[in-house]
């Protein structure tokens, strides 16, 4: 829970609470629009230091922080877990893929350079040549999620500082711990203190940094309403935005059909299904619909929901009890439209158990709309075309899943799936941070991934020779 205060000398403060236990956990200075032209001031300033840096320097900090979090990294966890809720198993994974990320960014501040342009490949510029290099924007201003609280925060902090830029960084108020432990790891390391910037402030703050004529890139994760108004706030500076999905797996009958029904309980469920490349719809070849759902049904049941702490927690609680009511409410909106439940659709406090529906009418918001809860739809079909049409019919387009022994309509459902990502025999969620990520489609804008965030994050410079001197 999110729970904002005056204290006794009226500075206002965030306190950041346990999903699990609803104990605060931590109390945070809490930034205001007064600290505006401070921050500011502290990320231009942050800037300059950091386009300074040497490429050699930047990637010695990265190389040096992705080291310290490997010595760190059951502290680390264990912030995760008692921020998030996320169970103690997926946060060490969280874990080392930010060891990860940070680790690909500092090879990519030794990467990030131009090329040579062949200007006497036009007639009248023999005389001509060149090269572009790849130069930082300057102040990039990050705004991330809950959900990953550590590792998206790394993906844009560790491209960010690779490219030569300073970084203003408002982490969800739910879970700024994970972020906070990031950038003090990365001034142990080196970082000057001006180059990060985190700002822990309430949707009035973002409002007003994205408005920042010094901003020259907002980069957001998050919802499709917080996206357009930053759009419509921002003015003239570069977006890159991961505004959800809503992501489909295909499986046809010819596949490993006990493959496809564990990675499909796993994609649905991670994260209590608080995941935007989660699995949210299933489509099933007929011919062995009722094989997969009973075995998708009964691999659901196994989980083990409770404290996110123990070894052997499967689910974990859902970030507040205010989302884990409205997860509650839509499938109940749901079943009155004549969904069928299958399993789960039980509430305890923040705490919603996995739930499994078929028979989802088309215009049902947990078909339509990224549910972002422990939520997953299983539908038939009869031919290949339809469970394509099908897959598409979302405008929330980040990955698709699909199983099959066939290669060629493994490649010929690729081609016509409109995704950021086709993961063959594997979940919707499967992610490595050194692949393009993104979306299709409706509030589709850039990728991330290190290599191409930090191209997201530099711009080119020409620089042309004239030899003849007269």
């Amino acid at each position: 829970m999110l729970d904002i205060m005056k204290t006794e000398n009226h500075i206002t403060e965030l306190s950041v609470e346990n999903p699990f236990t609803g104990e605060e956990i931590s109390r945070l200075a809490f930034s205001t629009i007064d600290d505006i032209p401070h921050i500011s001031a502290t990320a231009t300033i942050g800037a300059l230091k950091c386009r300074n840096y040497s490429r050699a320097e930047r990637s010695r900090i990265l190389s040096a922080a992705a080291h310290k979090i490997e010595l760190q990294k059951e502290d680390f966890t264990n912030i995760i877990v008692s921020e998030s809720g996320k169970t103690i198993t997926q946060a060490r994974k969280e874990v080392a893929r930010c060891i990860n990320t940070l680790t690909l960014s500092a090879e990519e501040a030794k990467r990030n350079t131009g090329e040579m342009i062949p200007f006497d490949s036009y007639a009248g510029n023999e005389q001509r040549f060149g090269y572009f290099t790849r130069e930082p924007l300057g102040q990039i201003l990050a705004i991330t999620p809950f959900n990953d609280p550590l590792n998206l925060v790394a993906h844009k902090i560790g491209p960010a500082i690779a490219g030569g830029n300073s970084v203003v960084l408002k982490p969800s108020g739910l879970t700024p711990l994970s972020a906070i432990k990031l950038v003090d790891t990365l001034r142990e390391a080196g970082l000057d203190n001006a180059i990060i910037t985190v700002v822990c402030g309430g949707n009035d703050m973002g409002k007003e940094l994205v408005k920042l004529p010094k901003v020259r890139m907002v980069s957001f994760t998050g919802g499709i309403a917080t996206g357009e108004e930053i759009i419509a706030t921002a003015g003239l500076k570069k977006h890159a935005m991961d505004l959800g999905g809503n992501a489909p797996v295909i499986v046809l009958a010819d596949c490993n059909l006990m493959l496809a029904v564990d990675a499909c309980v796993s994609g649905a469920f991670w994260a209590s299904g608080q995941n935007c490349i989660g699995v949210q719809r299933v489509l099933v070849e007929k011919s062995v619909f009722k094989k997969f759902v009973k075995s998708f049904v009964s691999k659901t049941e196994s989980l083990i929901v409770g404290d996110p702490a123990h070894e052997d927690t499967d689910v974990g609680p859902m970030i507040t009890s205010d989302n884990a009511k409205l997860a509650q409410r839509r499938v109940e909106r749901a079943l009155d439209e004549g969904a069928e439940l299958l399993t789960g659709h039980k509430r305890d406090g923040s705490f919603y158990w996995p739930t499994v529906l078929t028979n989802v009418q088309e215009n049902s918001d947990v078909r339509k709309c990224e549910i972002f809860a422990p939520i997953v739809i299983i539908e038939h079909f009869t031919s290949l075309k339809q469970a394509v049409n099908q897959a598409n019919e979302s405008e929330y387009s980040l990955h698709a899943g699909i199983f099959t022994n066939d290669l060629n309509t493994a490649l010929t459902v690729s081609d016509q799936l409109d995704v950021g990502g086709v993961m063959i025999n594997d979940s919707s969620d499967f992610r490595f941070d050194g692949m393009p990520f993104g979306g299709f489609k409706y509030g589709s804008m850039g990728r991330e991934g290190v290599r191409f965030s930090v191209e997201e994050m530099t711009q080119p410079k020409v620089v042309c020779f004239n030899k003849e001197n007269k």
